[in-house]
């Protein structure tokens, strides 16, 4: 990675921060409003142990469901786009799914699959499902009409064509799909986890806001924050060492 894509990134952040803590010394901005990145640090150094464990907690919930709706996304839309009648049945009956308001499903998911893990993983793989499952059905519809046309006369069967002409063409858009899955994952797991406050960092931001212990909150945003960054660029670089192409052909 160059200097260049790690240094304007790390210029945002600064930026943002130092505007941020400007905003709240010169507007005396009070701490159980919002408070200062200073206070914010001081609030996770008092309990570094407690705010990472609970981040481990939204780590596991948020990596387990996003799984899972890969393995499932990547399946059924391998499945949709093999078929242009099994597409026309079922795909109005996932948008319609994918409409429904996900905070309203995780009291349901407490009351089906009970406390713990299950309703909190089963809420995050519902959130990441549908960007999965669209991004790999018009990914593989997306090759174009001469590369399969060519295909089709060196006598390519179908599975050839598959492998070689349309993965070629849809992994760019699967990894857009899973870039953009990961951090509603991350969003998932916090709402699951505020709807069921037991563990993970949605639990802190719970507690702490019923205590307004403010930057313990934003402490535990913070971390919120740095998970979804480090999750986005981790399956970023995934893309970019599978697919060291695509970024040459896209510009």
């Amino acid at each position: 990675m160059s200097l260049r894509a790690t240094a304007l990134p790390t210029a945002g952040v600064i930026g943002v921060v130092l505007a941020w803590w400007t905003f709240t010394v010169l507007g005396n901005v009070p701490e159980f409003f919002l408070p200062s990145p200073p206070q914010i640090f001081d609030a996770f150094l008092q309990k570094p142990g407690y705010l990472l464990a609970e981040a481990g907690v939204t780590l596991i919930e948020t990596l387990a469901g996003f799984a899972i709706a890969t393995v499932a996304g990547l399946g059924i839309g391998v499945a949709l786009a093999a078929s242009r009648t099994a597409d026309r049945v079922t795909l109005p009956v996932f948008v319609a799914l994918n409409a429904v308001p996900k905070v309203a499903l995780a009291p349901l998911l407490l009351f089906w699959l009970g406390f713990g893990f299950p309703p909190k993983i089963t809420l995050v793989a519902i959130m990441c499902f549908f960007p999965v499952l669209l991004a790999v059905k018009q990914g593989l519809t997306s090759a174009p009409t001469e590369s399969l046309e060519l295909a089709a006369s060196l006598c390519a069967n179908r599975r050839q064509t598959f492998l070689k002409i349309r993965i070629h063409y849809a992994l760019p858009q699967i990894f857009l799909g899973l870039k953009t899955a990961i951090n509603l994952a991350v969003i998932g797991a916090v709402v699951a986890e505020l709807s069921n406050p037991e563990r993970g960092l949605g639990t802190v931001i719970s507690r702490s806001t019923s205590n307004f212990d403010t930057p313990a909150a934003f402490a535990a945003i913070v971390l919120l924050a740095v998970i979804s960054v480090a999750l986005f660029y981790g399956v970023a670089l995934i893309e970019r060492l599978l697919l060291p192409w695509a970024r040459e052909t896209s510009g």
